[in-house]
């Protein structure tokens, strides 16, 4: 028989109901800042495809997928969602499906951002660079987060038990808290497999990696491969074991302390979202170059491209739910309801 809630628990919210006033602040502004930002961005992706457009470097474009009037509409509907999301007066399961599908085009539409951020940290890599372009990618996935926390904040007012978090049931207990879920374990190891996966493909499918390099070349490359392995290894495991939420006693200053929860998930969660979209581009990209192959030259084999871009792209899923289960175990009860 199914255990029962106490008679104090609050009831799950409805429409026009008191409890809805009682979200947070953040939840009621995501809607217009997501307007204004979608409004602003549209009209500037307008004037672009108009014919305004200014150099983007060596990559020729700031936007793939649905570039230039494909941003133009996404931002459209980006903005009426918005709007529609913030003065809803019932739950609308449909405005959230559609919400979530065009953050995720917007999403899909600036996969560059990842060149961006890793040429950033590491200048060395010669990894081409436009302050405009960077821009306008950095705009795009601004109005795909804004308008997600709008979809957020619309599902935290009518479903759940709570307005402030719409947690349902019992606060997990601390065992549970402390000890990841199977699926999660599954999940980290997964990522460590995949990244190593990667690294094998390069020495065994034919591919000698770069000449000879100078010394800041050379000081970037091995930056880059140390950071590499640490994403590919420490940082998931971390998400899963004991060590990624309590300081090990053997390190100084810090032993035994917690581990602030964003110096694990903030990397996790922008890796993540990282490889998945770049990726995921790529994998759609390289079926067309499979199915229709065009000549390049010092272009990698196939054969290198088939395994290393899946294994990316299952690291960044891997990455991405064992992050979910470690947000899920440390984030902190709710002011509200305590769950």
């Amino acid at each position: 028989m199914a255990e029962q809630a106490p008679p104090t628990a609050p009831a799950p919210p409805r429409a026009g109901g008191p409890d809805a006033a009682d979200a947070p602040d953040r939840t009621v502004r995501a809607a217009p800042a997501a307007l204004a930002a979608a409004t602003c961005y549209g009209l500037l992706q307008a004037w672009w495809a108009l014919g305004h457009a200014p150099s983007f470097g060596r990559f020729g474009t700031d936007l793939l997928v649905f570039p230039a009037w494909g941003a133009v509409v996404l931002c459209a509907g980006a903005a009426v969602l918005s709007r529609a999301l913030h003065t809803a007066r019932r739950p609308r399961p449909r405005l959230l499906a559609a919400a979530a599908a065009v953050a995720g085009a917007l999403l899909l539409s600036c996969p560059f951002l990842l060149l961006d951020v890793v040429g950033g940290l590491v200048p060395g890599l010669h990894i081409p660079f436009s302050l405009t372009g960077f821009l306008s990618r950095a705009g795009c996935l601004t109005v795909s987060v804004l308008l997600a926390a709008a979809a957020i904040g619309h599902r935290r007012r009518w479903w759940g038990d709570c307005p402030r978090c719409s947690r349902t049931g019992r606060p997990l207990d601390p065992d549970r808290r402390a000890r990841p879920p199977r699926w999660a374990l599954w999940a980290a190891y997964g990522a460590v497999a995949s990244c190593w996966l990667r690294i094998l493909a390069q020495y065994a499918l034919g591919f000698a990696g770069p000449g000879r390099l100078d010394t800041a070349q050379a000081a970037s490359l091995a930056v880059f491969e140390v950071g590499f392995v640490l994403a590919g290894t420490v940082l998931p495991l971390s998400l899963v074991h004991r060590w990624g939420q309590v300081f090990p006693g053997w390190m100084p200053l810090v032993g035994r302390r917690r581990v602030p929860r964003l110096l694990p998930l903030g990397p996790a969660c922008a890796i993540s979202v990282g490889l998945l979209v770049y990726f995921g581009v790529g994998i759609g990209q390289l079926v067309g170059e499979t199915v229709h192959p065009v000549a390049h030259d010092g272009a990698l084999p196939l054969s290198f491209l088939w395994v290393a871009m899946p294994a990316y792209w299952l690291w960044g899923l891997g990455l991405g739910v064992a992050a979910l289960s470690y947000h899920r175990r440390t984030r902190p009860p709710c002011r509200a309801c305590g769950r």
